[in-house]
């Protein structure tokens, strides 16, 4: 997330802002030949059976670390709130639903109170239908209505595959209604004549919390008579506005209920999320209004088996001849390979596009080796497709044209894709709640399912899948956020004042921090404030002021050079490490070399090219400590949280090899460098405690920087967050500390809670990381441990076993856990990149 289009005015008063974003290849080793399908490939198998024949290869069953099995649960019906219209319940009846489940019952009669609700029940429990019911039932009271057009409601999605899916779920359940319900969904990709028909006849509109911010609320005169008949609006998948996005989302919805309120209406909020901890507390948060929960969930569930899976030791070696695992993605092409193989319909999740592209392509040659017809059963799915790619490949999951789907977070949310069988989780997604969302994409048709997750050779996956508790025994986490986050609010109060003025009356809608920002908005001319409060004085649009995804600027193009041909987008905080020139880029299975990037045009020219290996950037970073908000003694040490400034640099890329990983050598870059001013907590030691835990100056840096890079990888077990979302450098003598100082920062301008949820959960933090590096096998270390996917330093120099003796001394002497403040703990948006120096 960044401002980097903002007004010169607007940095001033609240400092550069950026952040740099990073992906990497991983090396993959070709050691399975998929064979034919089973006789009985056609039948539908339990879970177990699936599991069985995906081990049944040689060496594959020492492979599964433990195996959790879900028993099956009955449901508990109820009747409708007799205010639901019969007309409704009929057409309810019509789809096969002869009555409700008990939550969704309840729920439905929250809404029909007035009462904003929450609906927190698990994957495929009929959350959709639990606020349509009340909604289609609302509309039609009004479609018959003497003035005006009648009732609307407004559903929100956190992308547009979502709601596109929802629009066909709608159109369909609400068909014997006739046109009395009319849904139309309103996003970037609704064609320009189609969306002056939505703004005036539709009454059920469906779109994005991007789409509210710069398009419609900015335009709300256009949009009077809807939002004067708003009367629901549905927040569909709110465990995903969390962090830094859920910060935005929170004052977008702030921002709507102002308008609606200038309009004349006050819309209940009906929100809906399959996983979410404290779920009545986090809607509170993001949409400024008590809501009331509904968490008992009443609906059947299938059986489901959960496997834990490790990929083999290879006879590899790589950085500093470290031992190296095969790798995720190698092992999960593998396993779409052979479930396809078994006709088991299912989706693989990959946390990066890239990964996604080389999962499809691996599988599409294996299945290759068996049948000429089986690889066009298998594509990827990711964003920065163009928009009718999308379709295409929703509408070929949804036949079941498609068997199998290597997929992005992008297809994570609850678009329908009943019939899947089975999930594979290439890598710890970052979160419990990400984890158990991906998991139930299979069985939602209430039979059983299986799931696999594939540890990455990292060390929080390392340590997940050889601690089984840490996964099955503990809650999803909360999912938090903080709107008074000066980086995210500042904008918004620019944005809501260029849509209406804004008055000493909105002060305690949008929150505390106001008061304070006023004035730096004023200083630095944009705001001005006048007898009826306070105004936009610009000719730019202030919604363009952010990005509430955090991607910040321009998308960067992706260009087809010898044609002009648009592949894609990609974020331009990005674009430093994705579309550098030199770097491969995959898309649909192709291969394309970048050759220029235009960072002022914001275009990338790539052409198609098969280049023999992967690439993955490297980086510098220093950082400047600003302020100290807090700070604890640590024995002689000290913990300490506080506000930084972090420089960051792309200089150089790696060529490695593609099947082996190797190196093939390193070419340098010129990019500007960036700055992040950011949270950050840091330890430091001292003479005293270096001597206590025999540290020589010698071997000083590399037990600082492997300390630093074990807790990293260790920190999204306590904090909402993976390691694509924080960075950390160390230091063996730091300017401002003048001890040796590790740091751990958030990837986000103002900060996103991670290292505030790092600093009141250090001791339990710090513990876990000594015993990810003690217990580690290898005997230098290994990316299972110390070493890092995006060292900007080439994971040099690394000591792994004086890591271990310095947090043993630093442990020892650690005070109990700081009691924590509010927001006590926030959870992150999408994934800007911190370096890891």
């Amino acid at each position: 997330m960044a401002f980097n289009h903002l007004p010169a005015a607007m940095h001033d008063a609240l400092g550069p802002l950026s952040v740099t974003p990073v992906t990497h290849s991983v090396p993959m080793a070709k050691n399975h030949r998929p064979s034919r399908p089973p006789e009985n490939a056609g039948s539908r198998p339990s879970p177990t059976v699936v599991l069985d024949r995906l081990a049944a290869a040689a060496g594959r069953a020492a492979r599964i670390t433990h195996t959790e099995h879900l028993p099956p649960r009955a449901g508990t019906h109820a009747t409708w709130p007799d205010r639901i219209r019969p007309e409704v319940i009929s057409a309810i009846g019509q789809a096969g639903i002869d009555h409700p489940w008990t939550h969704q019952a309840t729920a439905a009669e929250h809404a029909l109170d007035g009462e904003s609700v929450v609906i927190a029940t698990g994957t495929a429990s009929g959350k959709s239908l639990a606020y349509l019911a009340p909604v289609l039932s609302t509309l039609l009271d009004g479609a018959h209505a003497p003035n005006g057009r009648g009732t609307t409601a407004l559903y929100l999605a956190p992308t547009k595959a979502l709601a596109a899916d929802q629009r066909r779920a709608v159109k369909q359940l609400a068909a014997p209604l006739g046109s009395a319900i009319r849904p139309a969904v309103y996003d970037g990709d609704t064609p320009v004549e189609e969306r002056e028909w939505v703004r005036q006849y539709a009454n059920y509109v469906l779109t994005n919390p991007d789409m509210l911010h710069r398009g419609i609320l900015p335009s709300h005169p256009r949009w009077a008579s809807f939002l004067r008949s708003l009367r629901f609006v549905v927040v569909d998948e709110c465990h995903t506005y969390r962090g830094v996005f859920g910060s935005h989302v929170a004052q977008v919805l702030r921002r709507l209920r102002r308008l609606c309120a200038r309009y004349g209406s006050e819309p209940v909020f009906l929100l809906a999320s399959a996983t979410a901890a404290q779920p009545s507390a986090a809607a509170g948060r993001l949409t400024g209004l008590p809501v009331v929960e509904v968490a008992d969930d009443a609906s059947p569930r299938g059986e489901l088996v959960f496997a834990l899976w490790e990929p083999p030791l290879t006879d590899l070696h790589g950085e500093k001849g470290a031992p190296v695992r095969r790798t995720a993605t190698a092992e999960t092409a593998d396993l779409l390979t052979d479930l396809t193989l078994q006709g088991v319909r299912s989706v693989a999740f990959v946390r990066s596009r890239r990964g996604a592209e080389l999962i499809s392509v691996i599988a599409k040659e294996r299945l290759a080796e068996v049948d000429r017809s089986l690889p066009g059963r298998v594509a990827a799915y990711r964003g920065g497709y163009l928009p009718e790619e999308r379709r295409a490949l929703e509408r070929a999951l949804h036949s079941g044209e498609l068997l199998g789907l290597a997929a992005t977070t992008a297809l994570e949310l609850g678009i329908d894709v009943s019939g899947l069988d089975a999930v594979v989780i290439a890598g710890y997604p970052g979160t419990r709640a990400s984890l158990w969302q991906q998991a139930g994409r299979a069985g939602r048709s209430g039979e059983g399912a299986l799931a696999v997750l594939v540890a990455r050779d990292d060390p929080l996956d390392t340590f997940l899948v050889h601690h089984p508790e840490a996964l099955f025994q503990q809650p999803v986490e909360s999912t938090v956020l903080d709107p008074d986050n000066p980086y995210v609010l500042a904008p918004h109060l620019c944005a809501a004042a260029a849509e209406l003025p804004l008055t000493e009356a909105d002060i305690a809608l949008f929150g505390p921090a106001v008061p304070e920002l006023l004035p730096q908005l004023e200083a630095a001319k944009l705001l001005r404030r006048r007898t009826t409060g306070w105004h936009w004085t610009r000719r730019e649009r202030a919604a363009d002021l952010t990005d509430i995804r955090g991607g910040g600027g321009r998308p960067v193009q992706i260009v087809e050079e010898g044609t002009g041909r648009l592949l894609g987008t990609v974020d331009e905080a990005a674009a430093h490490t994705a579309v550098h020139e030199g770097a491969v880029h995959l898309h649909q299975g192709r291969t394309y070399l970048v050759r220029k990037l235009d960072l002022e045009d914001s275009v990338a020219l790539v052409e198609e090219a098969v280049p023999p290996y992967s690439t993955n950037a490297r980086d510098t970073t220093a950082i400047a400590v600003l302020e100290t908000d807090t700070e604890i003694p640590w024995g002689d040490g000290r913990l300490c949280f506080g506000s930084v400034e972090v420089t960051n640099q792309v200089v150089s890329f790696l060529r490695r090899r593609l099947i082996t990983g190797e190196v093939l050598g390193e070419t340098k870059l010129d990019l500007p460098p960036r700055t992040l001013r950011t949270r950050a907590v840091w330890w430091t030691v001292t003479e005293d405690q270096l001597d206590a835990a025999r540290i020589s100056p010698e071997i000083l840096g590399g037990a600082l920087h492997a300390a630093e890079h074990a807790s990293i990888g260790m920190l999204p077990l306590f904090a909402t967050c993976d390691r694509w979302d924080i960075g950390g450098v160390s230091v063996p003598l730091h300017p401002d500390t003048l001890l040796p100082t590790v740091f751990v920062y958030d990837g986000h301008p103002g900060g996103a809670g991670f290292a505030e949820r790092a600093f009141h959960t250090a001791r339990s933090w710090l513990t876990a990381t000594r015993q990810a590096i003690a217990s580690c096998e290898c005997e230098a270390g290994c990316p299972s441990c110390i070493q890092s996917p995006k060292c900007g330093n080439g994971n040099d120099p690394l000591h792994k076993r004086g890591a271990v003796r310095l947090l043993t001394e630093l442990l020892r002497t650690a005070p109990p856990e700081p009691e924590e403040g509010h927001p006590a703990e926030r959870s992150g948006g999408p994934r800007p990149e911190g370096a890891e120096g």
